[in-house]
C-alpha cells in the first residue's frame, strides 16, 4: 500500500521524503521491522518508541512515523510527523487491513467488572442464533470455532485489525470485544467503527495506570464519546456513573437495570448455585448463571441483542441454554459435599459481589472460606480493601499469592493484612504458596461449606519474576477433590 493512502485520514504536520513510497507492513515494535516496513514510534507507559527509530531503520524500515523528527535523518527513509502517533497507528492499521471493522458489526464492552462475561455471552448467544461470530476477550480470541490465544484484554492496533480482517475473510457477521480503559487511553481502538458500546459498571481499579478515579471514568467515557450516530450506547443505569457515560455521545442512548426505570429491565425470581430464574421484560427465563452481577451481565447481553435487531423470544430461549466465560463463578463439588467456586474477581467490588452472591445462596450452617491474593506491580491501594471485604463476608480467609510478578509475595500479603479488622484476625491465615493455600482451605472446610478461590479465574499460570509457571486454580481443586473421593 502507498504511504499516502495510509495517511489519508491522519493530520500530518510535516514529512521528509516521498509519500508515494510503498509500505509492506506496519510495526509498533522496532524488532519486528523488515524491509519496507512503516515503524510507528509510540510513547508508551513504560517505553518511548522514539528511542528505537534507529533500530527499526537498521532492520529495514523505509518509513518512520514520529511526533518529533530525530536530530539525524537518513536520506533513504521517509519521515512523517504527526501530533499523536498512537492515534495515527490505530487509523493506519485500520486502513492497512482494509477497514475490517466497517465490514462486520463490532460491539465493544467496557467497565471494571463483567467485560469478559458479557462479551463471551454475546459470542455464545449469537453463535446459538446461527451467526458466524468473532470474539476478542481477556480469556481468548475466537474466529468462529477457531481459538486464537489472547495476550491482552484489548490487543495492539496492528494485531487487532489483523484479527478483524481474518474474521471478515472467515465470514463473521459480528465481533464482540472487550474494550479496556488502557486501550482507550493508548488509542488502541482508534480508527475502528463500532456498531455499539456497552457499559457494565465502574469501581476501584487500575489507579496505578490512570492516577485518579476521575481519569479512570474519563477513559471509559471517551469510548462512548467517540461512538457515531449510527451506533447504540447501552449503559447500566443502576451504576452511579452509568448515565455519565452517555452525556456526550452521538449514539442511540439506551439503559438497562434491575432497580431503576430502564429500557431493558430484569428481576431475579429464584437463585440457586446452579442457576437462577429471571423475569426479563416481563418474560420468565431460567439461566445457568447466578448472582446479581450476572443478572446485570445477562440483561446487558439481552439489551444488546435486541438493539442488534434480534427477536425477543429467540434471544431468551438461547440465553437459557448458554454458559458464561471460563473462570467466572465456575462451580464444582467434591464427593464430601464441599462446593468450590473459581472466580476472576480481583477488585474490592468484584470480590464483594461474588461473596455476597455466595452468602445469599448458602444454607444455614454452611461456612464460606475464601482464598485470596493480590497481583504484584499493580495498584497497591486495593490490597487492604480486598482483604477487608474477604474478612467481612467470609467465615475464614486464606491470604496467598496471586501473580507476584517482580514483588515479594510476603510483602504483598502483609499489605493485605493491614485491611483485616482486629476482630476477624483469628480467622485469617496467610500462606504464601497458592497451592498450599487452596489445600489448607479444603482441610478447613466441613461438608457443605463453600470455598471461593478468587483472583486468577481462567489463568493457567502464575507470574513470578517474569516467568509464567503453569498454575490452574481449577486443576488444583480437582486434584484435591480426587484425593478425597
Amino acid at each position: 500500500m502507498l504511504l499516502k493512502e495510509l495517511l489519508h485520514a491522519i493530520p500530518v504536520t510535516d514529512y521528509r521524503g516521498s509519500l508515494e513510497t510503498e509500505v509492506s507492513s506496519l510495526c509498533l515494535d522496532s524488532r519486528k521491522a523488515v524491509e519496507g516496513s512503516a515503524f510507528v514510534a509510540v510513547r508508551g507507559h513504560q517505553t518511548d518508541g522514539h528511542l528505537f527509530v534507529g533500530k527499526a531503520i537498521e532492520l529495514g524500515a523505509s518509513v518512520v512515523v514520529v511526533e518529533e523528527l530525530p536530530e539525524e535523518l537518513d536520506e533513504k527513509v521517509v519521515y512523517v510527523v504527526v501530533g499523536d502517533s498512537a492515534y495515527a497507528l490505530g487509523v493506519m492499521a485500520s486502513t492497512f487491513y482494509g477497514n475490517p471493522s466497517s465490514k462486520l458489526k463490532l460491539v465493544g464492552v467496557t467497565g471494571t467488572n463483567g467485560k469478559t462475561t458479557v462479551a463471551t455471552l454475546l459470542f455464545n448467544l449469537f453463535s446459538k442464533l446461527g451467526f458466524h461470530v468473532g470474539l476478542l476477550s481477556t480469556v481468548q480470541n475466537q474466529i468462529g470455532d477457531r481459538v486464537v490465544e489472547a495476550t491482552h484484554t484489548t490487543p495492539d492496533p496492528i494485531s487487532l485489525n489483523s484479527l478483524l480482517k481474518d474474521m471478515v475473510e472467515d465470514g463473521c457477521d459480528y465481533c464482540f470485544m472487550e474494550v479496556s480503559s488502557h486501550a482507550v487511553v493508548q488509542q488502541r481502538i482508534a480508527g475502528l467503527k463500532f456498531a455499539g458500546g456497552i457499559f457494565t459498571n465502574i469501581t476501584h481499579d487500575h489507579l496505578d495506570f490512570h492516577g485518579t478515579f476521575a481519569n479512570y471514568i474519563k477513559a471509559k467515557k471517551k469510548f462512548f464519546d467517540d461512538l457515531d450516530r449510527y451506533a447504540f450506547a447501552l449503559t447500566n443505569i443502576d451504576d452511579k456513573n452509568g448515565l455519565v457515560m452517555l452525556q456526550n455521545t452521538f449514539a442511540h442512548k439506551k439503559t438497562y437495570g434491575l432497580h431503576q426505570m430502564a429500557d431493558f429491565k430484569a428481576k431475579i425470581l429464584e437463585s440457586h448455585f446452579d442457576g437462577m430464574l429471571l423475569q426479563v421484560d416481563g418474560q420468565e427465563v431460567w439461566v445457568k448463571l447466578v448472582g446479581d452481577f450476572n443478572a446485570y451481565n445477562l440483561l446487558a447481553v439481552y439489551g444488546a441483542a435486541i438493539l442488534l435487531e434480534q427477536e425477543t423470544m429467540k434471544v431468551l430461549m438461547a440465553l437459557s441454554e448458554i454458559s458464561g466465560a471460563e473462570g467466572r463463578f465456575e462451580t464444582m463439588k467434591s464427593s464430601t459435599g464441599v462446593v468450590a467456586i473459581v472466580d476472576y474477581a480481583h477488585t474490592p467490588d468484584a470480590v464483594e459481589n461474588v461473596l455476597e452472591t455466595i452468602g445469599d445462596l448458602r444454607k444455614p450452617g454452611q461456612q464460606i472460606l475464601t482464598v485470596l491474593g493480590c497481583g504484584g506491580d499493580r495498584d497497591k491501594t486495593k490490597r487492604p480493601e480486598m482483604a477487608e471485604v474477604a474478612a467481612r463476608l467470609s467465615d475464614k480467609v486464606v491470604l496467598t499469592s496471586d501473580n507476584p510478578r517482580t514483588e515479594d509475595p510476603g510483602t504483598i500479603i502483609r499489605e493485605m493484612e493491614v485491611g483485616i479488622p482486629s476482630d476477624k484476625r483469628k480467622n485469617v491465615f496467610s500462606i504464601t504458596d497458592r497451592r498450599e493455600a487452596i489445600r489448607a482451605a479444603f482441610h478447613l472446610a466441613q461438608p457443605g461449606d463453600v470455598i471461593l478461590v478468587a483472583g486468577k479465574g481462567h489463568e493457567k499460570y502464575q507470574d513470578v519474576n517474569g516467568v509464567k509457571n503453569h498454575f490452574d486454580d481449577k486443576e488444583e481443586l480437582i486434584k484435591i477433590f480426587n484425593e478425597h473421593n
